[in-house]
């Protein structure tokens, strides 16, 4: 896929880095990348893929746009107030990059309409802000052998990691679901709501940087990605930390005793 005189010219800093190059920003250019959720993570998320060239970009949100949203999600501005989220950025994202297909889906992701939405797209980045969306991505992504990259954000802190649980790892082992992290959501109720707790706005820019990192490195494939691994940023004190964690041999995707395990284990 060719780049023209004025992507050359646009991407010229990746075209220049050893680990892009040109193979690498044709390989930009020919994804397809889904992200779950307009708001805090996904409007830095999406600026970021749009900016690096990302050829195909899903943006998938049923929210309007609110003045206590223009605190932290970057993406909107203050005359879009009332509008689609997922229109606004969408508009946003061709007036920042030109070259980009921008698909726009106004609606909530669920289990039933997942496999559908998936279908199309390469690389799935989850920015939602709730367990019951996050666990039907992951479900769905799992299904569908698509890459997921999940960010999450508290008051204070955040989270990133990345699963392709339909490969192996180096063990032999299936790598890690989603379920092998978080068996099971908390209970409703006991985690509070941005909008009762509050979030330092900057902090979901870095989260949602770091997601788009991520998701470019996953398309080019350079360095050490974070499957198998939760990236951990405490911005009290400014600290950055790397959990490993594995395959739980008894979670309902790939489990032991399920078609997948069994498979896995004999293959």
């Amino acid at each position: 896929m060719m780049l023209s005189d004025d992507e050359i010219e646009r991407y010229a800093r990746h075209l220049v880095l050893r680990e892009v190059g040109g193979p690498g920003q044709q390989k930009l250019k020919g994804a397809r990348v889904l992200v779950i959720g307009a708001g805090g993570l996904g409007a830095p998320l999406l600026l970021y893929l749009a900016a690096a060239g990302v050829g195909s970009i899903g943006v998938i949100d049923d929210d309007r746009v609110s003045l206590s949203n223009l605190q932290r999600q970057v993406i909107f501005e203050t005359p879009d107030l009332g509008a689609g989220k997922a229109e606004v950025a969408a508009a946003r994202l061709k007036r920042l990059n030109p070259h980009l297909v921008v698909r726009v889906h106004d609606m909530r992701l669920t289990g039933e309409n997942a496999p559908g939405v998936l279908a199309d797209y390469d690389v799935v980045a989850d920015g939602s802000d709730n367990f019951v969306t996050r666990y039907a991505v992951a479900d769905a992504c799992f299904h569908a052998r698509k890459p997921l990259v999940t960010g999450a954000v508290g008051t204070f802190d955040g989270t990133i990691t990345t699963l392709r649980p339909f490969e192996a790892a180096a063990d032999g082992n299936p790598n890690p679901t989603y379920r092998c992290l978080f068996p099971e959501a908390p209970p409703p109720g006991t985690v509070p709501t941005c909008a009762e707790a509050g979030v330092l706005g900057a902090l979901t820019g870095t989260i949602g940087s770091l997601m788009a990192l991520e998701v470019i490195r996953e398309i080019v494939g350079f360095g050490e990605g974070l499957v198998g691994r939760l990236l951990l940023i405490d911005a009290r004190a400014m600290r950055f930390e790397t959990l490993r964690y594995g395959w739980d041999p008894d979670n309902p995707l790939n489990g032991r005793h399920t078609a997948f395990g069994e498979t896995a284990a004999g293959s």
